[in-house]
């Protein structure tokens, strides 16, 4: 199953996450189908960089995003 899910960057308390497509069985920061955004939750408010395109064809095509990645989706959508 494809997964729309988080990939963390960045360094020791200091995050940053790529938005990514990838299979549910890889590991959280393995290999990955596509990029599609990027989530900066150290900046004052937080970055969102989304592809919505991408986002609707992956969800059309039966990618499920995580219950982060869905919040994330509605908030950079408004």
């Amino acid at each position: 199953m494809v997964k729309i899910r988080l990939q963390r960057e960045g360094k020791k308390k200091a995050p940053f996450y790529h938005i990514v497509v990838a299979d549910s069985r890889s590991p959280r920061d393995g290999r990955i189908i596509e990029q599609i955004g990027t989530y900066d939750p150290m900046t004052e408010p937080s970055t969102i960089k989304l592809d919505i395109d991408k986002v609707n064809t992956w969800i059309k095509n039966g990618a499920k995003p995580t219950d982060t990645v869905k919040k994330l989706i509605e908030v950079a959508s408004k």
